[in-house]
């Protein structure tokens, strides 16, 4: 798909040669916009009817790149969610290694606190030290209670401290039924979330590639003990799904009496990526049927078409007063259209520019957006940014262009 679409600016004369140093570079007027595929990223306020009943206490499936509810039960009801709480827990350190704040090789010394942890563990002990990729691994894999607690200690200093940072991304995140006090999902009072939110966050966890490696390993092994009292200790994925279900890629299962049987799964066919959600089931078998029917209906009734990737051009721009003069406005991240099967020609796009842009501009700076219909029906609004550079144009570049557009 050829998504270049010149626009032509001419010189406006000698009034601007004077504005040369204005700190204002201006877009000029381009032709009509180019249509396209794209989706929508906003989410109904009010629930539908669902299309039939789940046997859970909450439910929601999105579309993973979106966010597009596709599916809904009780999804904003206020439930305990068990181990899907380290969905969470996970999130805040993958970000703090993207961050530079920690590295996902540095070595994290087991406290007793998180020896302590009962439930599901690799039974570590206090003073033994592992990679914060192990300690993930063993979180992802085999839910690990003390595992959440050594890395909260290690990021924030304290597993209090990383709880206050867990409802303020909640709360950044728009998770509105969502209340933490602990890093792994044992039974406490006040602790709490809804199929939606955690939808929320499943989707913000798997933008991070490296998680995705833990979530579809079915079983390692990892050394634990004291040195001189190591032993091999076995991880085994507690989400059965990667292997029972088609495509299925994650997320996270969760178990107390309290919440019952919870999962957020992550699936995967051709370019759709749906991720599904329920709280509350009555068992193991049943918590995988009813997640697996919900995708199953995602994946008959709905299709993923790729509209952009990332760095696609959209539009070539002239820049009057810049140097280079020209740039090229592509796409800040991959684009995909989500529709029902067979209609995909009902989504196209229209890319409007900045009028102005201020200078410098600086590769990656927004100078246009990408709005996307679904027939009438706007749909979604997407960034448009600068494939480099541009400076203000010298004095002497300015007279210069504006000879040359005499001759």
């Amino acid at each position: 798909m050829d998504l270049k679409k010149k626009i032509i600016i001419t010189a406006a004369g000698c009034a601007a040669i004077l504005c040369a140093f204005a700190g204002v570079g201006h877009l000029l007027p381009k032709q009509e916009p180019i249509e396209l595929e794209t989706v929508s990223d906003e989410v109904p306020a009010e629930e539908e009817k669902a299309p039939f009943e789940v046997e859970a206490k909450g439910a929601v499936m999105v579309d993973a790149d979106t966010g597009q509810v596709l599916f809904q039960q009780d999804a904003h009801d206020e439930l305990p969610l068990a181990s899907v709480t380290k969905i969470m827990t996970m999130l805040l350190v993958m970000e703090a290694v993207d961050d530079g704040k920690i590295d996902i090789t540095d070595e994290v010394t087991i406290s007793q606190r998180a020896a302590s942890m009962g439930g599901s563990q690799m039974y570590m002990e206090a003073g033994e030290a592992h990679t914060v990729e192990e300690l993930l691994k063993g979180v992802a894999m085999a839910s690990a209670n003390d595992g959440c607690v050594a890395l909260a200690e290690y990021v924030a200093g304290s597993e209090e401290i990383f709880v206050e940072r867990m409802n303020k991304r909640a709360e950044e995140l728009g998770m509105r039924d969502t209340h933490f006090v602990n890093t792994n999902g044992l039974p406490v009072a006040d602790h709490y979330s809804s199929a939606y939110d955690i939808a929320i966050m499943s989707m913000e966890l798997y933008k991070h590639e490296k998680t995705r490696e833990w979530f579809t390993t079915w079983q390692d092994t990892m050394t634990v003990g004291l040195p001189g009292k190591e032993k091999e200790f076995g991880l085994t994925n507690t989400n059965k799904l990667i292997r029972q279900y088609q495509g299925c890629n994650g997320i996270k299962t969760g178990y107390t009496a309290d919440a019952g049987y919870c999962l957020s799964a992550s699936a995967t066919r051709e370019d759709t990526h749906l991720i599904a959600v329920v709280l509350g089931c009555e068992t193991s078998d049943k918590r995988n049927q009813e997640v697996s029917k919900i995708l199953d209906y995602g994946f008959a009734n709905y299709e993923t078409h790729v509209v952009a990737e990332k760095g696609d051009v959209f539009e070539e721009i002239d820049v009057e007063k810049g140097t280079p003069r020209k740039v090229n406005a592509v796409a800040a991240e991959r684009i995909t259209a989500l529709v029902s099967k067979g209609e995909t020609e009902s989504v196209v796009t229209k890319a409007t520019m900045d009028k102005k842009v201020k200078l410098p501009l600086i590769k990656g700076d927004e100078i246009g957006k990408l709005a996307v219909y679904d027939g009438e029906e706007k749909i979604g609004e997407y960034p448009l940014v600068a494939d480099g550079d541009v400076n203000k144009a010298s004095f002497g570049e300015l007279v210069s262009r504006f000879f040359d557009g005499l001759f």
